[in-house]
Order: structure tokens, then sequence, then C-alpha cells
């Protein structure tokens, strides 16, 4: 699996966008305020400049890293006698929690947030806003997450599993897709919806900081970072920053220059007051 995981990912995320793609447009939440051949082309294309950018600075895989501590016989759960499926699970659970601490992270230091707003400077929301991330997040992001792995001695196994669900789970909850409010709130108790993310999109900055989870709900629950919905309900709701409302603001170059531009505004937790 290791040696094709590369092409497997590759075919996953198309099938993933393509799928969720099509059912946003069958059953939308909210109407488009731009046409997708405005905002995709450059949503995109930061994928394609950060899948080289990693590969440049990382020449190995989260799930190869894993296998070597495998046999090296790093972190916790290689030295502990469990299944290999209970392995997994935990490993898969933790991984989850891990993203969801930096995630909260990148909304709590000015620095860190100046590089993750660019995710939600998108001024829509729909499939393509999940893999809308400036490169230096990819790669502090990637960094991190080597670090918990080793610490946490996961497999490659379970490293393969949650990458692929948090790459499905990202696309599927920044999704501009309608359920119907009794599926929402039934799976709202075992992963993160459409509507519950798109609460965290919202202008709004007491909105932006919350619903931090990407795949689990678990982690906003208990934490105490959980908002049902937002004040203004989601077909009203604004969708962005105060920042980069412009429609220049959405093409790839203004994209990459964003965490160098302008003040870091109150959104940052660290920083009500904006700088």
């Amino acid at each position: 699996m290791i040696e094709h995981e590369a092409a497997l990912r590759l075919i996953a995320f198309g099938a993933v966008l393509a799928t969720v793609a099509l059912w946003e447009s069958r059953a939308p939440r909210r109407a488009r305020a731009f046409a997708r051949r405005v905002r995709w082309p450059n949503n995109l294309g930061v994928v394609a400049l950060n899948t080289l950018v990693v590969r440049a600075i990382f020449p190995f895989t989260a799930a190869a890293f894993a296998l070597e501590g495998e046999r090296r016989g790093w972190g916790l759960l290689n030295n502990l006698h469990l299944s290999a499926a209970l392995k997994i699970v935990a490993a898969v659970t933790l991984l989850d929690f891990a993203i969801y601490l930096q995630h909260v992270m990148f909304h709590a230091a000015p620095a860190l947030w100046r590089i993750h707003r660019m995710h939600h400077a998108d001024l829509d929301f729909d499939v393509t806003t999940g893999v809308r991330f400036h490169p230096a997040e990819i790669v502090l992001s990637m960094a991190y997450k080597l670090s918990v792995i080793a610490a946490l001695g996961a497999s490659a196994a379970s490293v393969v599993v949650f990458e692929a669900l948090l790459n499905a789970t990202s696309m599927f909850n920044h999704a501009n897709l309608r359920l119907p409010a009794r599926a929402d709130s039934i799976l709202r108790i075992f992963m993160v919806t459409p509507d519950m993310h798109r609460v965290h999109h919202s202008i709004a900055i007491d909105e932006t900081n919350s619903n931090f989870g990407f795949n689990l709900p678990w982690w906003d629950w208990m934490l105490g970072t959980y908002k049902a919905q937002p004040a203004a309900g989601h077909e009203r709701l604004t969708i962005g920053i105060e920042q980069f409302r412009e429609a220049g603001e959405l093409r790839l170059d203004r994209m990459l220059t964003q965490p160098l531009r302008g003040s870091t505004g109150g959104y940052a937790i660290t920083r009500g007051d904006g700088e």
C-alpha cells in the first residue's frame, strides 16, 4: 500500500472532489457569490503548489515516516501490547485531537493566524475551500503531524486511514451542501457536518473562533468551542473575514501574499484588539 500511496491518494482526492462537487450542485445550501470558474482554478492551483512544496521539503510521506517508526519502535502505541485494530482506532482518534489542537493554535497566535487566514479569506464556501491552505501552513502542519506520529507511535496503516478520512471530511464539511435537518442532527454526533463547520467561516469573530474540528465533533463539545448555528442563519451568513473582501483577492498570487499584508484584526484569539 505504501508504494502506491501517492497514486491512491490522488485517485481518492479526485473521486471525493467530484462526488461532493456534484452533490452540492444538486442540493446547494446557499446561492454562490462567485462562479466556480473564478475561484476553483485558484483554490485547486494552491493544492498543486502545496504538493510540490511538501515533496521538495519532505522527501517521504507521513505513512512512510510512520512505517520507519514501527521498525524502530518509536512512540507510545508501538510499545503497548494492543491488537492492531485497537491501535488503529486509538491512533486515528488521537491524531484527530492533535489536528483540532493545531487548528486552535493557528487561531490563537497572531503570527500563525496570518498564515491560516488565507483559508478563511475565501469569499464563498464550497468543496474547494476545504483544500485551500497557504503553503506555509501545509509545511508547518506536516512538521507538526510527523512529531505527533512519532510521539504516538502511530502505525503506517493508521496514518493512511487518518489522512484519507481527513482529506475526505475536509472536502465534505466545507461543501455548499444542504442536508435534511434530521440527518444533520444525527450526523453531528459522529462527524463534522457542512452546517457545523460553516459557522467557523463566518465573518463574526466569535463564530470564526468556534467549531475547530475537521472530522470528529467531540473535541468542540468537550472543550467549549462548539457553536450550533450562526446568529444570522446559514443563508444570510457572511463568509470570510473583514480583510481581503475584494474579488481580486481570490487570485492565487494575491492569496499567497495575504500573510504579509494588513493587520491581524481581532480574529487571533490572543489579540482581540488587533495590532
